[in-house]
Order: structure tokens, then sequence, then C-alpha cells
């Protein structure tokens, strides 16, 4: 990380100066129509918000890369970025840089002492690799603009006792409405999904069969969510919705199914299953079998006798 350049906003303002754009209207919030925006530099370019962003793309006449996919930007699509987190966007060709939509930034600052500076950080489409990103169709994309519309009106309105609590009203809205696309997408890209279903599975059998497991121990579901290209909260989300399990529970699941196994077909004892399936300890194997099956592991064995 050290050796990557990226460029740094403290501050709305700065990000406005670096974009071309005028001063905010309000330093701790800011909707800007990326119609105003001018040209991104042809090249990667690295970026870290202190502050959220929300962003709405559309008719993007060319191609960008937002981590390990490229997308097309003739549908809407939404970006959600938390404060400190690294994105890039690499831009290919320096005529083709053009886009619309809407782009919301809100500075942690501004929701201080309201339930929603809480309640955003549980929205876990903030947590997701940039790269996932929300499709909308277009029904939803005019739901999502017009939420946008309206803060953009109260953005612009005089300031009162009501304009902080008029607009988070608003926010709070376009994250129930971002959550129930989310979900809709988890249901309706039907094929990648099960896909990765698939995948999860080898990816799992894969692991368990390395004669080396005992050294490397258990799979965690960060390296799981790595190997199958996604975030570890977009890939429990999408597991969520298609099985009604995370991942964590997936890959318990296939613990105590080879488990079974073992215990069925062989002769070893529970510690040796227990290491070789990378425990470090067979009480923690004892504790998540009994947890799973209601029965000890020699119990079960027991049972086939």
């Amino acid at each position: 990380m050290a050796n990557i350049h990226f460029h740094r906003f403290k501050n709305i303002s700065e990000f406005h100066q670096f974009r071309g754009l005028p001063k905010p209207e309000h330093p701790l919030i800011s909707v800007i129509n990326l119609d105003d925006v001018k040209k991104m530099p042809k090249g990667e370019n690295s970026i870290v918000f202190d502050f959220y962003s929300i962003a709405l793309k559309r008719n993007f006449n060319g191609k960008m890369r937002y981590g390990q996919q490229q997308y097309d930007f003739d549908e809407g699509i939404m970006f959600f970025i938390s404060p400190g987190q690294l994105f890039r966007i690499e831009v290919e060709d320096e005529m083709a840089i053009k886009h619309s939509g809407w782009m919301l930034l809100v500075h942690p600052d501004f929701l201080w002492n309201t339930p929603l500076a809480k309640s955003i950080k549980q929205n876990e489409f903030f947590d997701y690799s940039v790269h996932e990103a929300l499709f909308l169709s277009e029904k939803e994309e005019h739901t999502i603009a017009a939420i946008m519309q309206n803060i953009l009106h109260e953005y612009h309105s005089n300031i009162d006792k009501f304009t902080q609590s008029v607009m988070i009203a608003q926010l709070e809205l376009l994250l129930t409405y971002s959550d129930r696309f989310y979900h809709r997408q988890f249901l309706t890209r039907k094929i990648s999904n099960h896909s990765v279903l698939h995948r999860l599975e080898n990816i799992l059998s894969a692991y368990f069969e390395d004669d080396d497991l005992q050294k490397k121990g258990l799979p965690s579901v960060q390296y799981i969510a790595e190997t199958l290209s996604m975030s570890p909260n977009y890939l429990s989300g999408l597991l969520k919705v298609l099985t009604g399990q995370s991942t964590q529970q997936h890959i318990h699941d296939k613990l105590i199914e080879l488990a079974k196994e073992k215990l069925s077909i062989t002769n070893m004892s529970v510690s040796e299953i227990a290491y070789q399936l990378g425990f470090e300890h067979p009480q923690s194997f004892n504790k998540l079998f009994k947890r799973y099956t209601e029965m000890s592991p020699n119990n079960f064995r027991k049972s086939f006798n």
C-alpha cells in the first residue's frame, strides 16, 4: 500500500476543487450532478474519501474498471464508498470519459447525534468491494434519481432548523431502497449467483482434500471470498439470500459433512480427525460438531455400531 499513490480528500470542499466544481453550499454534504464534472484524466486514479460517497452513474461513453471488473455504463450503476476505502478508476480513452448521473457526498459529522450516525455503518453494501456494484433497472434508477433530486432541492433551499432532518430522512430512504435493490440483485442474477455456489463447493472440497490442512488450519471467510474475487460481506449477503446461510455456516457444513464421513468409515480417533480437519484443539472440534448435530463425535460414531 505504501507504494500506491492516491488522492486523499479530507473534506468535501477539497474534492469539489479537485473536480473543478463550485464550492459546496454546505461543508458537510453535497449533491453533484455528474454532467457538471470535468473529465477524469487518462490513466489510473486511486482515491480515498474521508466521507461517504453514494454515486449513481450511467451513459458512460466508454469503459471504466472498478476493482477487478470492467463495466459498461449504459445502465444505471450505484457505488457505495465508505470513509477510508481506497478505490481505483482506470480511464483508457481520454475522449470517452463523460458520463451522467448523481453523486451524494456526506461527511460523518453531518450525521452526528442522529440515529443514522450508527445505523449507516450497519448497511453492509458500504463494505462491499468497489467492483460489486448495484445494477439498477430503469424503474429503480428513477426511484433513486427522484430521491437525489429531493436532497438537491433541500440542499439549494434556505437552511433552517428542519434542513438537516429532512435531508437525513431522504438519505435513510435512499439507503432503504438500496438495500431492497441489492436483495433483488442477489435473486435475479441467478445464473452467475448459482455459479458462485458451485465454485464455493469446489473451493471447499479442494481445501479440505489438501494433505497440508493440518498446517494451514481451517479456511477463513476472507480466504474463500478472495478466491471467489468477492468481498466477505458481499459473499455472505449473497449466500444468505440464496441459501439462508452465511459463508461461515457453509464452511461449517462442509466440515461436519467430512467429519461424519471420517467418524463412520475410519478408525481414526476423534483427536486425529480434528487435527486432520484443521482444528488446533480437539475440544473446539467437539464443541462445533455437537452444536450442529446435537451429538458428540463419539456418540455419533457409536450410532453406527
